[in-house]
């Protein structure tokens, strides 16, 4: 019973490996594909329009979501719908993880 249990748990970590791997982010790949989204989320993320969404330091999930649901249709802005659809989803998690890469701090107002 002990070697089935050792193998099964061979497996699951072989299985969790492969998986990681084939689904890994590339945020310096991100960086490079920010440039066509810093015209309007701001260089560094942080958006000077304060009708842009600020990117820098959000939720990994959420911006990768998000951008699959412009390409979708599920969202729809004029812009964005039209910037995500040319995006893979290999694309869309780099961008992901470049933007979520970036700490945010926030002070209270005095």
């Amino acid at each position: 019973m002990k070697a089935s249990c050792l193998s099964f748990v061979w497996i699951s970590l072989l299985l969790s490996a492969l998986t990681s791997v084939a689904v890994a982010a590339d945020p310096a790949n991100g960086q490079i594909l920010a440039r066509q989204c810093s015209v309007c989320h701001g260089k560094m993320g942080i958006a000077s329009d304060p009708e842009m969404p600020s990117l820098a330091g959000q939720s990994e999930l959420y911006l990768e979501k998000s951008l699959k649901d412009f390409r979708s249709g599920i969202r729809e802005d004029r812009r964005m719908s039209l910037m995500a659809q040319s995006l893979t989803d290999e694309q869309i998690k780099d961008l992901a993880a470049w933007y979520s890469s970036f700490t945010v701090e926030v002070s209270r107002p005095e």
